[in-house]
């Protein structure tokens, strides 16, 4: 589980994160939160995760990330990187 901190909302981050996801062949989903962070669910081998937080510490181009908090989550297995709409 990744929690991505900073100005993270109406900076395309989800849709960044998803493009980025995808060429790395990463399975998981994207949300918003109401508090304003962005939270990740991602699986991937170690180096495609890798890469792929360090984008999500960069973000996506006017996106200013402050922090990543990353937690091992349980496996469940995604078929694809899904990007969700509604906040929780």
């Amino acid at each position: 589980d990744i929690t991505v901190k900073g100005k993270v909302q109406g900076v395309s981050f989800r849709a960044g994160s998803k493009a980025v996801a995808d060429q790395l062949g990463i399975k998981g989903i994207v949300t918003n939160k109401a508090n304003g962070d962005v939270f990740i669910e991602a699986e991937a081998d170690d180096m495609m995760m890798d890469m792929f937080l360090e984008w999500c510490h960069e973000g996506a181009e006017h996106a200013v990330v402050t922090a990543v908090e990353v937690n091992d989550g349980e496996l469940k297995n995604y078929r694809n990187f899904e990007v969700i709409k509604k906040s929780s």
